[in-house]
Order: C-alpha cells, then structure tokens, then sequence
C-alpha cells in the first residue's frame, strides 16, 4: 500500500494579485523537491475536466508517497515548510476539513472525485480508515510541533 494525500486551500487574495504571484512563483520549486524527494510516487500535474473544484476559488494538491515517513521528511523537513509557515498571507481559513490521507493500492493514481470524496468523509466523520490526518498515525510526529491542519 501508498499512501494518498489531497489538500485543499481557499484563496484569500485575488489569483493574479502581486501576492498570489508570490506564492505561485515558489510552487514550481516546492513541486520540484517534492517529486525529488525519497518516498514520493506520483502528484497530479492536471486536473482534467473532472475537476469538482472548477469554478470555485481553491487550489488543489493531490499525490501519492511510498509511506507516511516520506510525506512527513518532505513536508517539514525541506522548502515546502517555509511555505507552509507563510500560507495566510495567501489563504483563507477553511471551515471544512481541508488536509486527508489514505492508502491506495500501490499504482493507483487518485483523481480529484475520489479526492473530494475523502475530504468529504473527513469533514463528515473526522479521522477513520476512509480519510485521516496526521493524528491518526501515531509514529509520525513533526505535525505535532509545527500546527498542521
């Protein structure tokens, strides 16, 4: 099995402000570690038409890692941190769950319906086997120090 992961993020500021230029200007970066990163399997580089967040004024990351260890290395011990740390000068406070894993077999790729289907289960159920967070994987702990979502 791999490990899943959808995250969600509301924009806060218009998508073609000087600001959001900022944040878009180091997402290449950030995805180009992420793709070098050990453990990491597969991102979602296009949405498609099937897209269940077109229209709406979110951006959406989905991927795949080898295990929970290497999406935790990646996303607290490299670039992607100081973004993280910096996300509500570009990001609205989401009032649903916004951040959910899961294990897939190893070769399936996700698409973003049955990534909104997580989060939905998330929002509606909290943590299970369906849809979980960081929480609900005890030996991983660097969430515990930096206030992921």
């Amino acid at each position: 099995m791999q490990l899943a992961e959808v995250n969600i993020a509301e924009w806060k500021v218009p998508q073609d402000s000087p600001e959001a230029r900022t944040f878009l200007g180091a997402i290449d970066k950030v995805n180009a570690v992420a793709e070098r990163s050990p453990g990491f399997v597969w991102r979602l580089t296009d949405p498609g038409v099937h897209d269940p967040w077109r229209g709406q004024n979110v951006i959406v990351n989905l991927s795949v890692w080898e295990s929970p260890k290497a999406l935790e290395n990646y996303v607290w011990n490299t670039v992607h941190r100081a973004i993280y740390r910096k996300k509500e000068q570009w990001f609205s406070a989401m009032r649903m769950a916004h951040f959910a894993m899961w294990w897939v077999d190893t070769g399936h790729r996700p698409n973003l319906i049955e990534a909104k289907d997580r989060l939905d289960h998330m929002h509606a159920h909290g943590n299970s086997d369906r849809a979980f967070g960081w929480e609900h994987l005890p030996h991983i702990k660097l969430w515990q120090n930096q206030r992921c979502g």
